[in-house]
């Protein structure tokens, strides 16, 4: 590991190291939430509504735990991490074929399932069953949506945290290395967008996302205390064409370059991807840029 490293915009460089493990040393027999937790009060490390950032602080311990930086006491139950796969319990459901058109679709419902219990065991299930990436746990400021019709299950939406660094959006936005770093959190990523198989209606994706796209500022807005101004996602290319993203009206700005974020030595291993994004806000880049 580089002597000083760079995780989710904070330098961690020896003298941090030495003070994280006093926090842990000073922490040691109440376990890793409580070390995590004193460790992002020490740095005033927190969300925008606030709250600790405690996953991501958690994320970091085990990343420098594993490089051998820093020792940790043994962890007191099995949790999830960034990047494992949870097991999801499965959920019954209608699978029988829908082929409709999209007014007899109508009413469509949506749920918000973010920490709802049963909804959101029935959404885990669905994106782990049904969608090509599966299921993964998601860390930092997320939500989640059911679109439901006649009381079935017919599509999921997740939305995430904003990648790190994206060549052509940053270009596209003209932001500074420092004022990205400062209002990220203003963009929001499109992880997960998923119809079921046997729902075969034309032009429902596009209109999902259009009505979906409608009501997540609010949402934002009423669990985090801000709202997003742009919007993010990622196609593969050679996989899905985005048709249903520009039919409502996103903006293809390129392509990533087929690297993880974890590539330093500039190897293409991962599938290249379109980046499109979405305007919350017509003001977006004066409000990124400038704050």
């Amino acid at each position: 590991m580089d002597a000083t490293l760079t995780y989710r915009g904070r330098r961690i460089g020896p003298g941090e190291v030495t003070f994280i493990q006093s926090v842990v040393d000073a922490h040691w027999e109440t376990g890793r939430t409580v070390i995590s937790q004193e460790l992002c009060r020490q740095w005033d490390w927190r969300q925008p509504n606030g709250h600790l950032k405690e996953i991501v602080c958690r994320g970091l311990l085990l990343k420098l735990e594993r490089a051998g930086q820093i020792r940790l006491p043994a962890s007191r139950r099995r949790g999830v991490y960034p990047g494992r796969k949870p097991r999801v319990q499965p959920v019954s459901i209608d699978t029988s074929s829908i082929q409709v058109s999209l007014k007899e679709l109508l009413p469509i419902q949506w749920v918000q399932v973010r920490r709802t219990g049963a909804p959101e065991a029935l959404f885990d299930h669905l994106i782990a069953a049904y969608h090509y990436l599966g299921y993964c746990q998601t860390v930092g400021e997320h939500l989640k949506y059911l679109a439901f019709s006649q009381g079935r299950p017919i599509a999921c939406l997740a939305w995430g945290s904003a990648a790190w660094k994206v060549d052509c959006r940053d270009s596209f936005i003209g932001w500074s290395a420092a004022r990205r770093q400062e209002s990220l959190y203003r963009i929001v990523n499109n992880t997960r967008f998923l119809i079921l198989p046997f729902v075969q209606v034309p032009n429902l994706a596009s209109w999902l996302l259009s009505r979906n796209v409608r009501r997540l500022p609010e949402d934002w807005q009423s669990i985090y205390a801000h709202q997003p101004v742009l919007l993010e996602t990622f196609v593969e290319a050679d996989r899905f064409t985005a048709a249903c993203y520009r039919a409502a009206n996103w903006i293809r700005l390129g392509s990533t370059r087929g690297r993880g974020k974890y590539d330093r030595y500039k190897r293409r291993a991962q599938p290249v991807k379109a980046v499109l994004v979405y305007p919350l806000n017509k003001h977006f880049r004066r409000i990124l840029c400038h704050g």
